[in-house]
C-alpha cells in the first residue's frame, strides 16, 4: 500500500530523463555542404554575366589555334558551366556517399574544362572554383574516415594553404610600378567606377586627392595580399579562418559586388577552420 506509484512525488526523478536531448551535428557533413554551397553561390552569382558572354561567344566565334576544337566549342563551355552548378546543388543536399563522390568528381572535371576552355580560361571565378573543387574531392574521399577530428584539421590546413597561395599570387602579380603608383586602381575604380565607395569619394574629393588615395589604396592591397599569402597558413585554424573570411569579404564589399562570384568559393573554403576541434 505504501509503494510509490509511477509519477508519484515520492519517486525520485532523474534529471537526465526530463532534460531535452542535446542537439548533435556532424561537423564533417556540415563542412562538406558549406563548401558546396560556397561554390554554388559563386557560379550562380556569375550566371547573368556568363549567359551574356555565351551569347556573344556563339554570335562571334573565336578561333585560336592554341586551343583544340573541343575547347573552342560554345556548347562545351555551356555544358560544363551548367554541369558544375547542377552537381554542386545535388552535392549540397544528398546524403548518399557514392553520389557525393560522383558529384565532387563532376564539379572538378567541369571546372577543369572551364579553366582551359578558350571562352572561359581567363575568368578567375573558375580558377577559385577549380581549387576549391580539388579540395572538395579530397575531403569527400576522407569523409568516412574514423578520425574525423584529424580529417577536419588536415582539411583546414589544406584550405588555408590554398587561400594563401591564391592571395600570394594576387599580391605578387601586383608588385609592378603601375600598381605601386596607384594608376591601375585609379583607372579601374577611382576614375568612374559606379560603386558606392568610389561614388562617395568622387563626391567629396578632388581629382588630385583621388589620385593620392588610389596610390595608398593600391599599396595597401599589394602589401595585405602579399603578407596574407605568406603568413595566413601559419595561423591557428580559427584565427586563419577569421582573417581570411573578413579579408575576402572586404575585397568585394569595398571594391565590386561582382567579385563575390570569385570569392564565395574561397570564403566557404576558408571557413572550414571554424569547425576544427582540439585533438583529444
Amino acid at each position: 500500500m505504501n509503494e510509490a506509484l509511477p509519477g508519484d512525488a515520492s519517486e525520485p526523478i532523474s534529471l537526465e530523463s526530463v532534460a531535452p536531448e542535446k542537439i548533435q551535428f556532424d561537423r564533417v557533413v556540415l563542412v562538406h555542404r558549406m563548401v558546396q554551397i560556397g561554390m554554388f553561390v559563386g557560379l550562380v552569382w556569375k550566371w547573368n554575366f556568363f549567359v551574356e558572354s555565351a551569347k556573344v561567344y556563339q554570335a562571334i566565334p573565336l578561333a585560336d589555334d592554341f586551343f583544340p576544337a573541343f575547347f573552342q566549342s560554345a556548347a562545351v563551355v555551356i555544358v560544363a558551366f551548367v554541369a558544375a552548378i547542377a552537381s554542386l546543388a545535388l552535392n549540397a543536399v544528398t546524403a548518399s556517399r557514392p553520389l557525393q563522390v560522383a558529384c565532387s568528381a563532376v564539379t572538378f572535371l567541369a571546372s577543369t574544362v572551364l579553366c582551359v576552355h578558350q571562352g572561359s580560361y581567363n575568368d578567375m571565378t573558375f580558377v577559385t572554383t577549380w581549387w576549391t573543387s580539388l579540395w572538395s574531392l579530397w575531403f569527400v574521399w576522407h569523409m568516412a574516415d574514423t578520425d574525423q577530428v584529424c580529417v577536419l584539421s588536415r582539411g583546414a590546413l589544406l584550405s588555408r594553404l590554398i587561400v594563401s597561395v591564391i592571395l600570394l599570387g594576387g599580391g605578387v602579380g601586383k608588385w609592378t610600378g603601375e600598381y605601386w603608383s596607384g594608376e591601375v586602381f585609379f583607372d579601374i575604380y577611382f576614375r568612374d567606377r559606379n560603386f558606392w565607395v568610389f561614388n562617395l569619394l568622387r563626391e567629396n574629393f578632388d581629382y588630385e586627392t583621388l589620385h593620392e588615395m588610389a596610390k595608398w589604396y593600391s599599396r595597401k592591397v599589394v602589401i595585405v595580399e602579399t603578407v596574407a599569402g605568406l603568413g595566413l597558413w601559419l595561423l591557428p585554424a580559427r584565427w586563419a579562418a577569421t582573417v581570411a573570411v573578413l579579408l575576402l569579404m572586404s575585397i568585394a564589399l569595398f571594391s565590386n559586388f561582382l567579385l563575390f562570384s570569385v570569392l564565395t568559393s574561397l570564403i566557404g573554403l576558408a571557413a572550414v577552420g571554424f569547425f576544427v576541434t582540439k585533438q583529444k
